[in-house]
């Protein structure tokens, strides 16, 4: 019997998945290192660059125990108002608002403002109602809702507020450890200024607690009256927490907003301690390779990985302080060490000579890459490099990777292929039949950090000898990790573009942090993914070298913009958050991957299907391009 090219790439698709389930061995780590010139793109970001610039306010609904109803202050700030509901599966609320002059809208002119929707990030969402009304006076109204006893009595509005007065807002750092006082800090923007502000945070039991915030100089919140507002908390346990900044405020003309931003912040427990005062010695490791081996102590019963950084600093014919390297990796400590491997052609490139010292050092957890261990300065037992009249040294692959495993342990498998790699919470997107000599990659519905998504696909991708990838939303940003940090069939791959990527939020999105936000009450199917918020993706990219993002071919897209007197949108709910342009979940400066190669935008398309426009990654043109030009 004859099949069709689309029967046989979905036979392809379920016989060639089984890899996945059958793990093969661990991933060899590569021994990452890099130019001193590339030492401020490689540590650790300005936590202010990763802020939340928000115009919207989600509140949390709580209705009163004895009569059962709840009323917010909300501003309508242009004459017109946007506003989701989330409310249980089983409430049955009434909604009434009052102008500022005493009239009301009641029910039956809110439904037929109303319409149904989903608050969405790829397949994890949550329902919710969407008003929209127009011809309103300014100022403030009171919005009303009235449940039924016995019933849900609890949920969250969103409001959308205007652009032009946004809150900005961030934690202050990431040592995000149990223990430890966690920072945030917020400011509203266009000469706008916060009357007064809260820190709404739901711990990992999912416990709530409100502290104050202050523009006293006192709480990371800078000088005294400046308009900036922080607070803080205590990190007592484990686990992600969700911190929500509730800013009340004026705008430059006078108006008076609402705005919240959310953050997720995992804390993590430190199974590592550092002796800052040790020195750091170096083995030989053949081939004019050393081991920089850092003394550790674990408290780990199990081997547990690590991403660390350091700087190799040395010394100028002067004598003066001369950078020479960073070194980094996924390490897993043995014996009381953490080793970081080192090239000694990078002291002949450089010319450096002892004495030797480590310098910004960092150790991370691999899931949320929060520092579990850190010092500023280790003094560095290393012995200088033979000197060579006359010689030049070019960086190649070993000095940046480190050595090539052998064939046999680098990938076992045979043959080339195309990986066609899914997102968050997603399963198999791409129309199989438009590539060739391709697999699907599942992992289908699933919550993943970037390494160990990374870790699945090199598991899948060790059935071939070598692959490359195409890849959608997180996928993209996997595949990127993948490349980075562990030897694969992607170091085989022969073909012009090794990674390519649609729609992948590089930088991260804002719909991270209200997931988890609405996820704290009403839960999300697949929980909460921090690598995928503003500074979760920001403390990923810090340690990605432009070496592997060039490797990345990416592209975006937005809405297809109809006409100039109507607001456009991917996904109706999403657009109450997110800046023009977007694809309904990533903005497209949020797509963007400094020292990647951008391939263009494109309109008309959105992230998923469900969307208002075609999903993206059913353009079959781009596709065939893709196909043509990829690595295998």
């Amino acid at each position: 019997m004859s099949r069709s090219p689309l029967t046989l790439a979905v036979l392809s698709t379920l016989l060639l998945a089984a890899p996945l389930a059958q793990a093969a061995s661990e991933p060899i780590p590569k021994q990452l290192s890099g130019p001193a010139e590339e030492f401020a793109q490689m540590r650790a970001p300005d936590p202010a660059d990763a802020a939340v610039f928000s115009h919207s306010a989600l509140l949390p609904v709580q209705m009163d125990a004895d009569k059962a109803s709840w009323t917010q202050a909300i501003p309508v700030e242009n004459g017109s108002v946007r506003f989701l509901l989330f409310s249980g599966p089983s409430a049955h609320w009434q909604l009434q608002l009052a102008a500022p002059t005493g009239r009301s809208v009641l029910q039956a002119e809110l439904a037929e403002a109303a319409r149904a929707t989903d608050f969405a990030l790829e397949g994890a969402s949550v329902p919710a109602t969407l008003y929209a009304l127009d011809g309103l006076e300014s100022g403030d109204w009171q919005l009303r809702i009235d449940g039924d006893a016995g019933r849900d009595r609890s949920g969250y509005v969103l409001l959308e507020g205007d652009e032009a007065t946004e809150l900005m807002s961030y934690p202050a750092h990431r040592r995000q450890l149990v223990g430890e006082q966690l920072d945030v800090v917020a400011t509203l923007g266009d000469a706008g200024r916060i009357a007064q502000a809260q820190l709404r945070v739901t711990a990992p039991d999912g416990s709530v607690q409100s502290y104050p915030m202050f523009d006293d100089g006192k709480h990371a919140d800078a000088l005294a009256g400046d308009g900036i507002y922080g607070a803080g908390f205590a990190a007592r346990t484990s686990g992600t927490y969700v911190a929500q900044v509730v800013a009340q405020g004026h705008s430059r003309a006078g108006s008076r907003v609402l705005r919240t931003a959310e953050h997720v912040l995992p804390v993590v427990e430190s199974h590592l301690s550092l002796n800052s005062r040790a020195t750091v010695e170096a083995s030989a490791a053949g081939r004019g390779r050393y081991s920089l081996d850092i003394p550790v102590a674990s408290r780990d019963s199990e081997p547990r990985h690590y991403r660390a950084y350091a700087e190799v600093w040395g010394r100028d014919a002067r004598g003066q302080a001369l950078p020479v390297a960073w070194v980094s990796g996924m390490v897993t400590p043995r014996n009381g060490k953490l080793g970081l491997g080192f090239d000694q052609r990078w002291q002949q490139l450089t010319g450096a000579r002892g004495p030797y010292e480590l310098r910004e050092l960092r150790i991370e957890d691999p899931d949320h890459f929060v520092t579990v261990a850190a010092a500023d300065r280790l003094s560095l037992q290393l012995p200088d490099a033979p000197l060579r009249a006359g010689a030049r040294v070019s960086i190649d692959e070993s000095m940046r990777m480190g050595p090539r495993p052998a064939a046999q342990d680098l990938t076992r498998g045979v043959g080339q292929r195309l990986l066609l790699v899914h997102g968050y919470c997603s399963g198999g997107v791409w129309p199989a039949s438009q590539f060739s000599t391709a697999s699907t990659f599942l992992d289908t519905n699933q919550n993943r950090s970037h390494d160990q998504f990374a870790r699945l696909l090199q598991s899948f991708g060790s059935t071939w000898n070598s692959f490359g990838t195409v890849a959608h939303s997180q996928g993209g940003a996997a595949s990127l990790h993948l490349y980075t940090y562990y030897w694969s069939g992607l170091d085989n791959a022969t073909g012009a573009r090794l990674i390519q990527s649609v729609g992948t939020p590089y930088k991260g999105t804002n719909l991270a942090g209200i997931l988890a936000t609405l996820g704290s009450w009403f839960g999300v199917g697949c929980g909460t993914n921090d690598n995928l918020s503003y500074n979760g993706a920001a403390a990923w990219l810090a340690g990605i070298p432009t070496s592997s993002r060039a490797k990345v071919n990416y592209y975006t897209t937005a809405f297809r913009t109809t006409n100039w007197w109507t607001n456009d949108y991917c996904q109706i709910a999403t657009d109450l958050v997110l800046s023009d342009p977007e694809d309904g979940t990533t903005e497209q400066s949020n797509g963007q991957l400094s020292g990647g190669v951008n391939r263009g935008h494109t309109t008309g398309q959105c992230h998923t299907s469900g969307m208002r426009d075609p999903a993206q990654y059913l353009d079959s043109s781009r596709n065939a391009t893709m196909n043509a030009n990829a690595a295998r």
